[in-house]
């Protein structure tokens, strides 16, 4: 069954590409929620004996194989794309030769823009980056611009952190560490002035205190998705940085730059792999805000939300998976429902926030966690 014949009123094949942590995480999410058969593809036989045991279809996968990437997308009306990065493109092409409806969670620019490319003429969806960052934030972004007659400014802010640090770097692996270190070394693309520009990762630095706990904040590669390109020309200024607890950044500078690790990524991925650990306890944090002219008059918006992790069928979701996954899910149901384009490149700004915040995987998005014991009150304002 393709993308053009599936039912609506059937469970709809989809297939997951990649089953670590966020493959998992999304396939637990279908599974639950009902309306979907899954086909789940890894190269680990652990992981798909994971995958097995939730009822899923498994298929054995190399994410460059572009034999094992046609058969895995074979007759499904869609495929979701947790892979790493690097298998972005190859994965996408596979569902456009397929007529597959595509969706990832990749946060590398110029797999995006190959992407985008690709989806030229295509006759199913394509769409990159719908996870939280990029992914959530890019449609929240285009949300809060249109609530001004002149929007001016955007910043949004976003974090996944271990809710009882134990390390120096005050962080644990709550995803994919490939995709940490390109968000730590590649240009980070904003708006200054008016004109888009690429400023370096890891400078920025800004303080901020959210629910009464101080963190920084500094800029990180990926995280705006395509809204660089598509905000209103009225935008003087728009960026992303990321929420850590204060030091983490000098301290990555100093393993990037001084240390030159930036050069020897395989080597930073064993060490964070090895010394830093994983955890399920941790908080995502999303903090934006917006200014503008409304009725000719200055104007702001404030959005900010504080998710935790949860179960999920007896098995613990963090509170990144649940984010993750839950934008790549949402994304899929509001193509599946005709919510979205049916065909081509489809980027944030096209996205409604109300339908993704009511659609039954997005309303994690509206979740506003409790504060940790002896908080303060929200602090939204960010101080350079």
């Amino acid at each position: 069954m393709t993308a053009s014949t599936a039912s609506r009123s059937a469970a709809v094949p989809v297939a997951v590409l990649g089953a670590g942590r966020m493959g998992l995480a999304i396939a637990r999410m279908l599974r639950h929620a009902g309306g979907y058969t899954l086909r789940v593809a890894d190269r680990d036989p652990a992981r798909l004996a994971l995958a097995a045991a939730l009822g899923c279809e498994t298929l054995a996968l190399d994410g460059h194989d572009a034999a094992a990437l046609a058969r895995a997308v074979r007759g499904c009306h869609a495929a979701l794309n947790a892979l790493p990065f690097h298998c972005a493109v190859d994965a996408a092409t596979a569902c456009r030769q397929a007529g597959v409806h595509y969706f990832d969670l990749t946060e590398d620019v110029p797999s995006t823009r190959a992407i985008q490319a690709l989806a030229e003429g295509a006759r199913t969806v394509l769409m990159p980056q719908c996870g939280l960052a990029p992914g959530f934030v890019g449609v929240l972004g285009h949300a809060l611009a249109a609530r001004f007659d002149q929007p001016a400014a955007l910043h949004l802010r976003v974090g996944a952190l271990p809710r009882r640090p134990d390390n120096a770097l005050r962080y644990k692996l709550t995803w994919s560490t490939e995709g940490l270190i390109n968000e730590y070394c590649n240009p980070c693309e904003a708006i200054a002035g008016g004109r888009r520009v690429e400023l370096p990762a890891l400078e920025g630095l800004e303080r901020l205190v959210l629910d009464g706990v101080a963190y920084e904040a500094f800029n990180t590669s990926g995280g705006l998705g395509t809204l660089t390109h598509t905000l209103p020309a009225s935008v003087r200024r728009a960026d992303y940085k990321s929420i850590r607890y204060p030091g983490h950044g000098a301290i990555m500078k100093l393993l990037l730059n001084d240390l030159r690790l930036r050069e020897r990524r395989d080597l930073l991925r064993e060490i964070f792999e090895s010394a830093l650990g994983t955890t399920l306890d941790d908080v995502v944090l999303i903090a934006a805000r917006a200014s503008g002219l409304r009725g000719g008059r200055p104007a702001r918006e404030r959005f900010s939300v504080r998710i935790l992790g949860a179960e999920l069928d007896g098995h613990a979701l963090s509170a990144i998976q649940r984010c993750t996954a839950a934008g790549i899910c949402a994304a899929l149901d509001l193509v599946v429902q005709g919510v979205l384009p049916q065909a081509g490149f489809v980027g944030p700004q096209q996205v409604p926030l109300a339908a993704l915040l009511a659609n039954r995987f997005g309303a994690v998005y509206a979740e506003r966690a409790p504060q940790a014991p002896g908080a303060g009150r929200a602090e939204k304002e960010f101080a350079p």
